[in-house]
């Protein structure tokens, strides 16, 4: 959520900040809701203030005399309008907080322009990802696939894009895990084992509501919503609280299964572990000073790339251009892997920072120490990683003339072999 100040004082300024997101908002409306609330509000303290007038006055009256009478009656009328103008205020309050949910974050002064992925800038490129690996085909196709990752029976069970994982294929998920998680720790990430499930709360704050409710599994009788990213949950931790600002910045990690309904998915795109509504996922999070922003931005980028450099998976860097950017971030960048066997590359990780845009739906704030008043956090987050696409990466890209999959050697310790068969 945005500063009302900021709406009130510089229209124009976010105005012309919305436009590079290329995201509509009828700003004119909110100022009119927001001009009513406070016209409201006006209204209702100066009412309060009469209320009090009269019950002083009233203190000082003998009971029964027909002044007394009279501030009796005023006070009854004054009470009654109180009341009136109360719930109207109310209702303001409700229209003027939805129409604050319906503004975008705005984008940092360094987010490029664009208004489609293809213009997104390519910000970093590591590894030979046009080197020729002759044995790599879509991992769907290797032969043996559907014994170790089960799509068919899945959707059985439960319908499509939840797969069952078998033997080595659910071996290699766990080694994954634990390697993220150990090597998250070794960066100073304290692991957290969140819920799964969150109330509309919990959704509200992070931005995942009122923007995509059509993505998230939703509880028919508790209201709740299963995780869409361990985002959600870990940035609630700390909501409605004001934390030490010695203690920040502050680092967590956590993995949690991870549920998206991705409607309108189709095509190629959705192939095998390309894009599933159940899947496994480590999220990096941070609440950090607004001095540190980010750099610590950065700092976690680089986290999440060093993930992708011990596994010897060439990935590149996009830094997202306005109108790809998405509804609550300031600024993104997408970590994606090459397919060998798809010819094209997976995302794996976004690092976004949201500036205060969460914090403030949250209440998450610490106390200055030059000041003594309490002032917004940061929140950055990150993959690190995704499994099922990073999965799909290893098999592709390291499948051999006998068809198995070597295993890159920082997970070897996890896995505890060094090839996958499919036999």
């Amino acid at each position: 959520m945005l500063d009302p100040k900021l709406i009130r004082e510089s229209p124009d300024l976010v105005r012309i900040a919305i436009a590079k997101k290329h995201l509509t908002v009828d700003l004119d409306a909110v100022l009119a809701i927001d001009a009513t609330w406070r016209a409201q509000l006006q209204e209702v303290e100066a009412l309060r203030s009469r209320q009090k007038a009269a019950n002083t006055a009233m203190a000082a009256l003998p009971k029964g005399s027909p002044e007394f009478i009279a501030k009796v009656a005023e006070m009854k009328a004054v009470s009654a309008q109180v009341k009136e103008r109360e719930a109207q205020l109310k209702e303001s309050e409700e229209k003027f907080r939805q129409a604050m949910l319906s503004i975008p974050n705005l984008p940092h002064a360094s987010v490029p322009e664009g208004r489609t992925p293809e213009q997104n800038v390519v910000f970093a490129l590591h590894g030979a990802h046009a080197e020729p690996r002759p044995h790599a085909i879509p991992h769907w196709e290797i032969p043996g696939f559907d014994k170790l990752f089960d799509f068919a029976r899945g959707a059985k069970v439960t319908g499509a894009g939840f797969p069952f994982y078998v033997g080595d294929g659910a071996r290699l998920v766990r080694a994954l895990l634990h390697f993220f998680l150990d090597e998250n720790a070794q960066a100073g990430y304290v692991e957290v084992n969140p819920p799964i499930f969150v109330n509309a709360a919990s959704a509200t704050a992070t931005g995942a509501l009122p923007d995509k409710e059509g993505q998230m599994y939703e509880t028919t009788i508790d209201k709740l919503y299963a995780v869409p990213t361990a985002e959600v949950p870990l940035t609630n931790f700390f909501r409605d609280e004001i934390v030490d600002e010695a203690t920040l910045p502050i680092y967590r990690c956590a993995y949690t299964p991870c549920f998206r309904r991705e409607a309108g998915s189709y095509g190629k795109d959705v192939r095998g572990l390309n894009r599933l509504h159940q899947f496994d996922k480590v999220e990096l999070l941070k609440w950090v000073h607004p001095a540190t922003s980010y750099e610590e931005l950065d700092k976690l980028r680089g986290d999440a790339e060093r993930l992708l450099q011990k596994l010897d998976l060439p990935y590149r860097v996009l830094l997202m251009c306005g109108g790809d950017l998405g509804f609550a971030q300031s600024k993104k960048y997408d970590l994606e892997v090459w397919s060998a066997g798809q010819k094209r590359w997976l995302e794996v990780s976004s690092c976004s920072n949201f500036e205060a845009f969460q914090a403030r739906r949250a209440q998450i704030r610490f106390r200055a120490k030059d000041s003594g008043k309490p002032e917004l956090v940061h929140t950055i987050n990150g993959s690190g990683l995704a499994v099922p696409r990073v999965l799909a990466a290893l098999l592709e890209n390291n499948l051999q003339a006998d068809g198995r999959v070597k295993i890159p050697a920082a997970l070897v310790p996890y896995f505890g072999k060094e090839f996958l068969g499919f036999a």
